[in-house]
């Protein structure tokens, strides 16, 4: 699954600790970004995202949701600043002089935001990382939405999303795996449960005016138990408890909490629900 599923927060970690980042992307393109392929296709259709749609992607990790965006007709910019590793494999996803396949040539991808005055004003932008989920990601997300909002026209549609309530995530037991072993430490950057108004909170900072919103089926599903740890250590969320404990520690506990989760084939299958607001520029 896709997103996210939030901001890669690095660990400040000491010299014991090493983290591949090229595999952790690899990781976060297999397995985990498709997880929120339901909110992307939810999203399209209710904007009706096609041909003339100008979509500019924040945070858009690998690629994935560019990708069916531009399968759709629309072209589209994104943007991942948090990890090199990520939009590299975004660009040999989308960029017909990196894949060689049927990429659209309109395709842009970038570190940093592009503020090309000459350029058509985009129709859409969207946030699909999940926000609410790391302390901090909601005032960030907030400060990069009021630098994009002004060169965009009135009345454009701003699409944030989030975890759902914790009662309706059955991830939400791993996920306090990484708040439980980073709270010893006070180490920043940790999980916590996502809030009713996090996306309010934030579209209200950003000066966006809420303009629906709704709820989507997500369920993260794994080929076994091993790529459930990967998947979900490539989302970033649990690199303040690797800091704090180490990875073996970590590795062991999430696979602890997930095995109620595992079936008699191996899998692993846990329901979630994400929210999504759409907000327009003032």
């Amino acid at each position: 699954m896709t997103p996210t599923l939030v901001r890669q927060h690095l660990p400040h970690a000491g010299p014991t600790t090493r983290v591949d980042l090229c595999a952790r992307a690899r990781d976060w393109s297999e397995i985990q970004e498709r997880m929120l392929v339901p909110l992307y296709e939810t999203v399209y259709e209710r904007l009706e995202v096609g041909t003339g749609t100008r979509l500019l992607g924040l945070g858009c990790g690998s690629g994935l949701a560019l990708l069916m965006a531009a399968a759709r007709g629309a072209a589209v910019t994104g943007v991942e600043a948090s990890s090199p590793e990520r939009l590299t494999l975004a660009r040999e996803r989308l960029l017909p002089e990196s894949s060689g396949t049927r990429a659209r040539a309109d395709a842009r991808l970038v570190a940093s935001l592009p503020m090309d005055a000459d350029a058509p004003p985009y129709t859409l932008v969207t946030a699909f990382e999940p926000i609410g989920s790391l302390t901090g990601d909601s005032e960030g997300l907030a400060e990069t939405l009021a630098t994009v909002v002004p060169p965009v026209e009135r009345g454009t549609p701003v699409v944030l999303a989030g975890w759902g309530p914790p009662e309706r995530c059955a991830t939400s037991a791993a996920l306090r795996v990484a708040t439980r072993l980073a709270d010893p430490l006070r180490v920043t950057g940790s999980w916590r449960p996502a809030l009713r108004d996090d996306l309010e909170e934030v579209a209200q900072r950003a000066g966006l005016r809420p303009d629906g919103s709704g709820r989507v089926a997500c369920p993260f599903g794994y080929a076994d138990l091993g790529s459930a740890v990967r998947g979900l250590l490539s989302t970033g969320l649990f690199d303040a408890a690797i800091t704090a404990t180490g990875q073996e520690q970590v590795d062991k506990e999430l696979a602890e909490a997930l095995h109620p989760h595992q079936r008699r084939d191996g899998t692993i299958w846990m329901p979630n629900v994400f929210r999504y607001l759409i907000a327009r520029t003032a």
